[in-house]
Order: C-alpha cells, then structure tokens, then sequence
C-alpha cells in the first residue's frame, strides 16, 4: 500500500516559524506538575466509542434527532473526512478551491474521487462572485468545498456569495461543504455559522 503523505502537514509540524501557529492541531507540550488540578482525581478514560455521550445528546436534541445519528469528530480534520465520505461516491466530482487546506485535498485523494481544484488565484474570486464555480461544475459534481476564514490565507466569505454557491450546487445536485472551524478570527461582527442559512453539510 502507497504512503500517503501531506506536504502541507509536513511542512507545518517541521517548518514553520510562525509564533502563532494556527495550522497545526495539537496542543504544545506542557509539564504536568504545572496543572491546576491534582492528578490523582483525573480521569481522562471512560466510554467514548463514537463520542462523548452528553455532547451526541445535545446535539441530538438540538437538530432533533436520535443520538445514535450522531458522531463527533475529533477535530475539523476529521470531521471534513467523515462528511466527505458520506457524501461522495466513486465517479463524483469534487470542486475544491486552490490554495487549499492539504487535508481536505487529500481527502479527496484518498476517498479515490475525481477531484478539481478552482484556480481562485489569491481567492480573489470568493471575495467577488461565484463565477468560476458556475464555470467548473458539471452534472457529476457531487461536492463544493469551502474553507471560510479560507486556509490559508484567511480571507472571509460575503454571505451573499456562500448563497450563490449553494444555488449553483443545488442546481446540479449538489453538497456545499463549508468548513468554519476559523470563522471565530474575525474578532469584529463575527459571521454566524452557516450551517443553517446555506445548504452546506
């Protein structure tokens, strides 16, 4: 079986510099004694096969349906993995914008879809209209992927325009997938997620 390996992952676990590294996932190391808490009273084990219970519950509850609909991802990575998988079948289109987040291109690439990646050129084209969208989905496009901050170079989505592009993917039957997990960065009029406002996944 081929290796399959990220050079974005790569490169942002051995070569940034950056003193706020927003593209890696894990937590810096920090020495145990220096926890608030007295380590013989933490638990950190428990049934947590497919998520912690309380939150499946919660969300459950709140798109009103069985818990044991729901899975929590652990982390955005793995979430964009597992709506990427349940969406897309073999012989599906996948628009993808460029740059793009390495994982989610090598989602696409694992899951052995056809996969396109948008030449948004700095992204300037999310910032301004949906045209290319319009211009590169085809009756077998299945999936339009989004990042919003845009990973990497953080650029915010206008509403108006996440709309157009969930009217052209309905249009030829598709998903928009809208990954927000930096929506929170823009610290002034924050945008509400848009996991009910536009037909995203």
């Amino acid at each position: 079986m081929r290796h399959k390996h990220s050079d974005y992952m790569h490169w942002s676990k051995t070569r940034s510099r950056a003193r706020f590294n927003l593209a890696t996932s894990g937590v810096a190391a920090f020495p145990l004694h220096e926890l608030p808490v007295d380590l013989e009273e933490l638990e950190i084990n428990g049934d947590n096969s497919y998520g912690y219970a309380p939150l499946q519950s919660a969300i459950a509850g709140h798109h009103g349906v069985d818990p044991e609909c729901v899975v929590e991802a652990a982390g955005t990575s793995m979430a964009n993995h597992l709506a990427m998988a349940a969406i897309i079948e073999p012989g599906d289109e996948v628009l993808i914008e460029h740059p793009a987040y390495g994982p989610i291109l090598d989602v696409a690439r694992y899951l052995g879809r056809e996969s396109e990646t948008l030449p948004t050129h700095g992204r300037k084209w999310l910032g301004s209209g949906s045209g290319e969208i319009r211009r590169s989905v085809t009756p077998k496009t299945r999936l339009i992927v989004i990042t919003n901050l845009h990973n990497p170079t953080s650029v915010l989505t206008p509403d108006s325009v996440l709309r157009e592009v969930g009217d052209i993917a309905r249009s030829v039957g598709a998903l928009v997938l809208v990954d927000e997990v930096y929506l929170d960065a823009v610290y002034e009029e924050t945008p509400e997620p848009h996991s009910t406002s536009v037909p995203s996944f």
